[in-house]
C-alpha cells in the first residue's frame, strides 16, 4: 500500500512520492510517447496519485501526453499543471512570463482541453511575473476555484515573501520548488514558511536532474536542448568536485543496502511529512527503484552522517546560470 501524505490543510491525502512529467517531452533527450504512457499508467497502478506537468513542457505536448495516459484512470490521479512560463498567444507562440489576471483563465481553458478533463486538481503559477502583483494573479486563480475548473492552487519557485502575500489572498495548497541533497536552498526560509502556513512543498528534481541517480559521469554528452548543458554544476570546473562528493554518498548507501538515488529520495521524505518529492523518469524500472525509497529508513545518526557529507550548498556551482537564476525566487 502506498504511503500517504496530506496536501497542506486541504483534506486531500496524496501519495508520498509523486511523478513529474518534465522529462517526457524531450528535455533530457528523445523519449517515446508509448513508453512514457506505459510508465505513467504503471505509476498509477502502484498508487502514485500525484502527477505533475506544465503547459510549457514541449509547448503543450506534455499535457496532451498526460491526458492520453490518464484516460480511464482520472479518479486515481491528483492532476497538477502549471501556467505562465512562458505565457503563449493564440498561435501557441511564447510571449514571456505572464501572470496577467486576464491571461489566467485563458491558459487554464487551454490546459483543460489538452488534458481532456473538466477540472484540474492543483493549478500553479509556474514562474512569478515580476510585472504583475501576485495578489492579482492569485485573485484570478481563485476565480477558477469558484468556477469549479480548479480544486486547489499553488505556486512554483516563488520567494517566501511572495508565498505569504499569495496565501493572504487565497490558501496556497502547494509550492513546487527544487529541493534535494543537490539543492538544499529551501531550508533557509521556504521550508519553515511552508510549515507555518500549512503549505505542501512539492520537491522537483529530487535526484538532482539525474546526478544523484548516477546518470552523469565526468564526460557527460548533453544535447543542446538538455538544460544541464548550461547549468553551472554540470560544467567541467565544478563537475569533478561534485562527483567526488557523490562517491562519499555511495558508501552510506551501501551501508543502508540501497542505491544513492533511493538514499537521496529517502532523505527528502525524512525531512518532513509536508514534503512530497516528484521525481520523473521515462522507464518503469527506474520508477520501481524510486518507489523503493519508501522502504529505506533513516535514523538520526544516518541524517547526521548525510549532513556531514552533503551540508547545504555543498555542491560546487549555482543550480542555474545567471540569466535563468533571475527568474526564480521572485
Amino acid at each position: 500500500m502506498m504511503t500517504k501524505r496530506p496536501l497542506g490543510s486541504t483534506g486531500y491525502d496524496l501519495s508520498a512520492i509523486g511523478y513529474g512529467c518534465y522529462g517526457l517531452s524531450g528535455a533530457y533527450g528523445a523519449s517515446d510517447d508509448a513508453e512514457s504512457i506505459g510508465t505513467i499508467r504503471y505509476a498509477i497502478d502502484v498508487g502514485v496519485s500525484v502527477i505533475t506537468t506544465s503547459d510549457t513542457y514541449g509547448a503543450g505536448h506534455n499535457e496532451h501526453l498526460l491526458g492520453q495516459a490518464i484516460k480511464g484512470h482520472r479518479d486515481r490521479v491528483f492532476l497538477c499543471t502549471k501556467f505562465g512560463n512562458p505565457g503563449r498567444d493564440d498561435d501557441n507562440k511564447p510571449i514571456g512570463v505572464c501572470g496577467r489576471p486576464e491571461y489566467v483563465p485563458v491558459a487554464c481553458d487551454r490546459s483543460l482541453k489538452r488534458l481532456g478533463v473538466d477540472v484540474i486538481d492543483l493549478y500553479a503559477q509556474h514562474r512569478v511575473d515580476p510585472a504583475v502583483p501576485i495578489e492579482e494573479t492569485v485573485g484570478a486563480m481563485a476565480q477558477l476555484v469558484r468556477a469549479g475548473k480548479v480544486r486547489t492552487i499553488g505556486l512554483s519557485e516563488a520567494s517566501t515573501q511572495t508565498l505569504r502575500r499569495a496565501h493572504a489572498v487565497h490558501p496556497i495548497a502547494a509550492l513546487e520548488t527544487e529541493y534535494s541533497l543537490w539543492s538544499r536552498e529551501p531550508e533557509a526560509e521556504l521550508l519553515p514558511t511552508c510549515r507555518e502556513l500549512g503549505v505542501t512543498l512539492m520537491a522537483y528534481s529530487p535526484l538532482g536532474r539525474g546526478f544523484l541517480a548516477g546518470a552523469v559521469d565526468e564526460h557527460p554528452s548533453f544535447g543542446s536542448a538538455d538544460p544541464r548543458s548550461v547549468m553551472p554544476r554540470f560544467q567541467p570546473e565544478n563537475l569533478e568536485a561534485n562527483l567526488r562528493r557523490l562517491e562519499s554518498l555511495k558508501d552510506l548507501a551501501a551501508d543502508k543496502r540501497c542505491t544513492v538515488a533511493q538514499l537521496s529520495l529517502a532523505w527528502v521524505l525524512a525531512r518532513g511529512d509536508e514534503i512530497i518529492p516528484i521525481p520523473g523518469t521515462r522507464r518503469i524500472e527506474h520508477l520501481k527503484e524510486n518507489l523503493k525509497a519508501l522502504e529505506v529508513e533513516l535514523d538520526a545518526n544516518d541524517m547526521q552522517r548525510i549532513d556531514g557529507i552533503v551540508p547545504p550548498r555543498a555542491f560546487a556551482g549555482e543550480r542555474y546560470d545567471g540569466n535563468y537564476l533571475r527568474t526564480v525566487g521572485l
